[in-house]
């Protein structure tokens, strides 16, 4: 198992840690198995999707902000109920294969950690399971 932080800079934010997850797979020097990357936040989540267009993240962000803004009649007293929700819709943890010593990502497919309460400072951790 392996883990690394990420500051965010913004109120959400969309990290592209791709490249650390994937030297964590490299280091682990597994050739077929799975990885496992997980935030334990109840405010952030990993997301998989099109790193390559930044207008793909930003309509995301935009989409989400229409589905379940900031400001609404929330009950939740710390005032960033938006930021749990959202979370919990796209989750805190992805699988992805791993096989000839890298991951099987689609050719425009990031990893992402999200930040919907920042800035913040978040913990990734990565695990890697070997196949058989």
């Amino acid at each position: 198992m392996a883990t690394f932080k990420v500051k965010t800079t913004k109120h959400t934010s969309f990290v592209n840690i791709t490249n650390q997850v994937r030297e964590i797979v490299r280091n682990s020097r597994v050739n077929s198995g799975l990885c496992i990357v997980y935030v334990p936040h109840t405010t952030a989540c990993v997301l998989i999707n099109e790193g390559a267009d930044p207008d793909v993240i930003r309509d995301i962000a935009y989409s989400l902000e229409k589905l379940i803004p900031w400001k609404d009649n929330y009950a939740h007293s710390e005032g960033n109920s938006a930021a749990h929700i959202r979370s919990a819709i796209i989750g805190n943890s992805r699988i992805i294969p791993i096989e000839n010593g890298d991951l099987l990502l689609g050719t425009w497919e990031s990893i992402f950690l999200v930040d919907f309460d920042g800035p913040r400072e978040r913990k990734v951790i990565v695990k890697i399971i070997e196949g058989k």
